[in-house]
Order: structure tokens, then sequence, then C-alpha cells
């Protein structure tokens, strides 16, 4: 699969439920041009908020400024006001074998745990308990050169 046609098939969503439908058939973890990534989304549904968790903290917040080595492409669904980014974080970047994983609102979400590259879906219940049981989520980050290049590259 392209990641132009992994975009693309969000569009299909009319609710977040739809959204969240999409994503588990295609499971937080694809192969997209020989490479695997992890899924994560974020964005806005007709003024109600969806984000991805990673071992119960915000995705963003959990993977700190690998976030500026990830892709984004900006999605849209087929309602009005409605739409988000879709970032594909390189597999290959993630330093361990097991965490938790969901995609997430106030009142819904679609919960996993992640181990050994393989995703297996679980409940709510399943994810409170074992986010104390998990170990902490570590990414690879920028090296220093990387870190001074895009100082330079930002002023």
């Amino acid at each position: 699969m392209k990641v132009e046609g992994f975009v693309a098939s969000l569009r299909n969503a009319e609710t977040v439920v739809d959204l969240f439908k999409i994503l588990s058939k295609k499971g937080p973890i694809v192969e997209l041009d020989g490479q695997k990534f992890l899924i994560v989304v974020e964005g806005d549904f007709e003024g109600k908020k969806f984000w991805t968790e990673i071992n119960g903290e915000k995705a963003n917040q959990a993977l700190g400024d690998a976030m500026l080595n990830s892709s984004s492409f900006p999605f849209k669904c087929k309602r009005p006001y409605t739409g988000g980014n879709v970032i594909f974080v390189s597999f290959d970047d993630i330093e361990v074998d097991r965490f938790l994983f969901a995609y997430r609102t106030d009142d819904h979400g679609v919960f996993y745990a992640i181990e050994d590259g393989k995703a297996k879906e679980i409940t709510g219940k399943e994810y409170e308990k074992l986010k104390t049981e998990v170990p902490e989520f570590r990414i690879k980050s920028m090296s220093e050169e990387e870190m001074d290049m895009m100082g330079a590259f930002f002023g």
C-alpha cells in the first residue's frame, strides 16, 4: 500500500467511530512501501477532538522530538469541519518491544497492546490496568548533529 492510498482511505469516515473503524481495519502498525510504521492520528471531528495515546500519554508527548523525524499528512473526512493529521512514525525508531496504544476521544476509544511488532486489540479496562505494567516508552531521538541542523534551519 502507498502512503497516499492510506491517507485517502481516511476521507471515507462520516463519524469519529467510522474513522477509528477504518484505522482498526488497517491496524496501528502498517507496512507502506516496504517499511513498517506506527500510525498516529490527531484532529477534530465536528468539534470533537480525537488523538492517539501511547502508554496512556498523548502521542505527541510520548514521541517528543521524534515527531520531527516522522512524516505527517493532513486529511479531511466526508463531513465539513472534520479532519486532522496522520503521522507515520518509523517502527524502526521505537526502542521498546512492548507498549500500549489507543485512538481516543473523550468518550470512545480503540485500544491495543503492542508486543514484538504485533498489535492485539484489547478492552478499555485492560488498557487502564496494563498502563501501570508496561515499560517506559522509548523512541530514538534526534542526535545532537540533527538538532544543530534543525536549529540552523529554523534560525
